[in-house]
C-alpha cells in the first residue's frame, strides 16, 4: 500500500487543510447522548468522495439516504465539506469532501469505518506495539470525542474513536441501513489475535457450504464484527461495510444508471442470503446483502 495514498486519506478524514491535527472539529455521532461505549463495534461510517453531489444522488436514489452540509457549521470549510448522513431522520454516517478539503489530484475515495474503542491512547499503542501503524495520533475532534487514524498491521485503514456522550444505540437495521462490517485480511490468524487483544472480543468460527468457516469476534457471544481471508488474491487488506437490501438484483441493475459500478453481481452467499459488491460515482465500494441470511436447502 502506497504511503502517499495512506496520507491523503487521512487527510480527508480528520477534516483539516494541509498536515496540522489542531483545532479539529466534527459532530458528534448520535442527536442525544447516550452514555453508552461499546468497544469493538463499528460504530460509524465515513464516505470519503471526490464529487459529494455525484455520491449524494447515487445514495439518495439507491437507499432513500438524506444528506446534511454541516461543514460551514464546523468550520471544516465550504458547507458540503462534511455531510451528516441520515436514514429515515436517524444519523448513520457521514461524508467527506476529499477535493474541496485538500485539493489533492489523487482520488482517495473509499469508506471508512470507525471502532469504538474505551481509551484511544491506548488502543493507538496497541496499534504501534504489535505492528501496525498511527496515521493520525489521538486528537480530540469536539463533539465526535477523541480520534486516531490507524493501519493495522496487515494494513487495513480504519480510524478508533471514543465518543465523548456514547455510541449509537444497537437496533435492528431497516432496509438501506448499514447491517455489517467485515475485515478482508491477508493473514485470518494474525488479524484475529490482533483485533481480539484489541477490542477484548472473542472469537467464534461458523461452519459454511463447502466444508469452509466463517468467523466472527463476539461480545457476550453476540456477533460483533467479521473477517474473512481477501477473496481478491493481491489486493489490500481492507474492512467491508455491508448494507442491508431487500434485493440485491433490483439495486444493482439501478448502479450504473447512476454512475456507479458492479464488481459482484448479486449472487447467492455461502454463509446464507445473497450478496453484491458496488461502487458509487466517486470509486467507494459496499456491500449489499440481504438479512436474515436465509439459507438454501441441502
Amino acid at each position: 500500500m502506497k504511503r502517499q495514498w495512506m496520507f491523503l486519506a487521512v487527510l480527508a478524514l480528520i477534516g483539516v487543510p494541509g498536515c496540522t491535527t489542531t483545532g479539529i472539529r466534527l459532530p458528534a455521532i448520535t442527536d442525544a447522548p447516550t452514555g453508552q461505549h461499546d468497544p469493538g463495534r463499528i460504530v460509524w461510517r465515513d464516505l470519503i468522495t471526490d464529487d459529494p453531489a455525484q455520491s449524494r444522488r447515487f445514495y439518495e436514489e439507491l437507499f432513500g439516504w438524506e444528506f446534511e452540509s454541516v461543514g460551514t457549521l464546523f468550520s471544516l470549510g465550504g458547507d458540503d465539506a462534511y455531510s451528516l448522513i441520515r436514514h429515515n431522520g436517524r444519523l448513520i454516517g457521514g461524508m467527506v469532501n476529499e477535493a474541496s478539503l485538500n485539493n489533492n489530484a489523487e482520488n482517495v475515495s473509499q469508506w471508512v469505518v470507525l471502532m469504538s474503542v474505551a481509551d484511544v491512547d491506548a488502543a493507538a499503542d496497541h496499534f504501534r506495539g504489535h505492528g501496525g501503524e498511527v496515521l493520525a495520533p489521538p486528537t480530540d475532534v469536539a463533539d465526535r470525542g477523541r480520534m486516531a487514524v490507524v493501519v493495522d498491521p496487515q494494513g487495513a485503514l480504519l480510524a478508533l474513536v471514543q465518543t465523548a456522550d456514547g455510541d449509537p444505540e444497537i437496533h435492528e437495521p431497516d432496509y438501506g441501513d448499514f447491517l455489517w462490517d467485515e475485515l478482508w485480511t491477508t493473514d485470518l490468524t494474525a488479524a484475529t489475535e490482533f483485533y481480539t487483544g484489541l477490542t477484548g472480543l472473542a472469537k467464534s468460527d461458523r461452519a459454511v457450504d463447502g466444508g469452509r468457516s466463517y468467523r466472527t469476534l463476539n461480545r457476550d457471544g453476540n456477533p460483533a464484527l467479521g473477517a474473512m481471508t481477501h477473496p481478491i488474491e493481491g489486493r489490500r487488506p481492507v474492512w467491508v461495510t455491508y448494507i442491508r437490501v431487500a434485493d440485491p438484483a433490483a439495486i444493482t441493475a439501478k448502479v450504473a444508471g447512476l454512475g456507479g459500478k458492479v464488481y459482484l453481481e448479486a449472487q447467492q452467499r455461502p454463509l446464507g442470503g445473497q450478496v453484491a459488491l458496488i461502487a458509487d460515482p466517486s470509486g467507494a465500494g459496499i456491500a449489499l446483502q440481504t438479512w436474515p441470511l436465509e439459507t438454501t436447502a441441502d
